[in-house]
Parts: structure tokens; sequence; C-alpha cells
């Protein structure tokens, strides 16, 4: 994976890909695979994580490791889920999309010190990881065009 960096005014930037390669196992049903050979299958059917499913756990998932990576580092929490939703909203003029994506963090600490540090640490973890660490939500908010490219 080839690295650039572009400096703009003092400002560095580094730029690497990252990709998923996606298989057809069966009408409506796909396996993405990563480089290191990790593989998902989602798709339309029972038991399956639909795209827009996978795309709400990856916000959920994107944040969740960052609040769970600066909260931790004190105790281990109780509890901790995360819920992804939104508005799916059909349009026939300007086409499908998901609105007002919230995710919604539901944690507890141990009583003590340690939780108390950790529950002290929560408010401004999710605002890194918003501002700034959360490459997926960070992604969805700005300005991110998308190609889709027949290769052959």
């Amino acid at each position: 994976m080839a690295v650039r960096r572009a400096t703009m005014d003092a400002m560095t930037r580094d730029i690497s890909t990252r990709s998923v390669t996606l298989t057809r196992d069966a009408l409506g049903i796909y396996t993405a695979t990563n480089k290191a050979g990790a593989t998902l299958q989602f798709g339309h059917g029972d038991g399956l994580l639909s795209p827009v499913e996978l795309l709400l756990a990856a916000v959920a998932g994107c944040s969740s490791i960052d609040v769970d990576t600066m909260t931790t580092r004190r105790t281990e929490p109780d509890r901790f889920e995360v819920t992804s939703q939104a508005d799916y909203v059909r349009d026939d003029d300007e086409g499908n999309v998901l609105e007002n994506i919230r995710v919604l963090f539901d944690l507890a600490f141990p009583a003590g010190e340690d939780g108390d540090k950790a529950r002290a640490r929560v408010a401004s973890a999710l605002k890194i990881s918003h501002d700034k660490q959360c490459t997926v939500s960070r992604t969805l908010e700005a300005p991110t065009s998308v190609a889709l490219v027949e290769r052959g």
C-alpha cells in the first residue's frame, strides 16, 4: 500500500488506499473480503445484514472503537452497547438516502475512582471521535465523491 504525502501550507496529509473485494455468492448475497483475508457475508435474506445496516454498523463501530480505547484506559466497562439509527427516506426525485443518523451510547462503568475517571472521559471521547477520529462518520458528513466504474 503506497503512502503519498501531500504538504499544504505546513499541513501534512498522509494518503493511503483502503479496499475490500466483493464476491457474489448468490442473488442478493455477497461476501466482502479485506486485504488481511477477513470476510463478512451480507445482502438481502434471512440472517444477513443489509448494506444499509452495514453502513449504520460502520458508523457505530468506528466511534465505538474510539470511545472504547479512550475510556478503558481507566477500567473495563460493565456495559458497552451502541445503537446506530437513521431515517430511511425514499424520494422519487432525489433517490433513497439516510438522514438524521444517530449513534446512541449506553455505557456503564464500575463504582469507584477508576469508573469515575472513565465516566468523566466519555463526553470528550465522543467529541474527539466525531470531530477528528472517526473516519466513517467524518466521511459521511464531508462532501465525498463515489464513482461506480466498470472494469473489464
